[in-house]
């Protein structure tokens, strides 16, 4: 607690500046321009809101999925394997993951996008030129990275299901798959939780994989394929290069917007798990 104070008041102070320039439009604005030291935060809170919902959304189902089938449908010895790779993917550096992206989703994505215009152009999400990177392909990179963090806490929160109320359930005539969704996930879901919430929190702090393939274009667009920029990814890519103090003050406010973002995550993700904990 001592740390995230200091660590608060730290960023705070190195970014008084912007705030005592812009103000609480910093976070509102829409215009990054170094050159007429005009800075605004929105592109880059929109280019995280998005790339991490999106993973979310793509992950949740997946690793859910895949620690119910590990734990009442595999075999034993199948069920350890397979987690065991798992556990492998999530100790695979971000860079690596980033370099992937780069020679394997993006032209993956590219070749894909004009089907994506062509069937769902119709829709705001779907429009716009095959660029390979963008939205979506940040969206697929980080789905990457937190699907074993969803699928390990949730096998393992699966586990811990008593047998006897599996047994129960089946003796009273259920269905496995009845058992799995009466029994199993609600009695999880507290755990559940938390893992999607863990795999929020590394989907916004994320930096390397998400530089390397979101395209760095500081621009709300509604479409998927389009380029955009995280909060991580402009602080990885500028900081090194601020020749001003406005610059760079703007970029330690982004960061205290991202740790205040992070702080707000990990505090709805204790409410909700205590919630459903007092349901349960």
């Amino acid at each position: 607690m001592a740390v995230t104070a200091v660590l608060t008041w730290q960023l705070a102070v190195n970014s008084a500046l912007t705030w005592k320039q812009f103000g609480w439009s910093f976070l509102w604005s829409s215009t990054w321009d170094p050159v007429r030291e005009v800075y605004g935060a929105l592109p880059f809170i929109y280019g995280t809101a998005v790339s991490s919902g999106l993973a979310l959304l793509l992950a949740v189902p997946i690793g859910v999925g895949c620690a119910i089938f590990l734990v009442e449908l595999a075999p034993k010895r199948v069920a350890e394997i397979c987690a065991f790779i798992i556990e492998l993917l999530a100790a695979v550096p971000s860079v690596i993951l980033g370099l992937m992206g780069i020679f394997v989703l993006v032209p993956v994505v590219r070749a894909v996008e004009p089907g994506l215009t062509a069937g769902l152009g119709w829709l705001p999400l779907f429009q716009g030129e095959p660029y390979g990177v963008g939205m979506l392909t940040a969206g697929l990179i980080l789905s990457l990275m937190v699907l074993p963090y969803i699928t390990v806490i949730s096998r393992e929160v699966l586990l811990a299901v008593p047998r006897s109320l599996k047994e129960a359930m089946l003796a009273l005539g259920a269905t496995r798959w009845e058992t799995v969704m009466k029994v199993s996930l609600p009695y999880a879901r507290p755990g559940i939780a938390g893992a999607v919430f863990l795999a929020l929190g590394r989907a916004l702090g994320e930096t390397m994989a998400v530089t390397m393939v979101i395209g760095n274009t500081p621009q709300i667009k509604a479409s998927l394929l389009a380029p955009g920029y995280s909060m991580a990814s402009v602080i990885a890519n500028e900081l090194a290069e601020a020749s001003s103090d406005e610059h760079l003050h703007s970029l330690i406010a982004i960061g205290l917007v991202l740790l205040g973002i992070s702080l707000v995550v990990n505090a709805a993700a204790r409410a909700m798990i205590g919630l459903l904990e007092r349901r349960a």
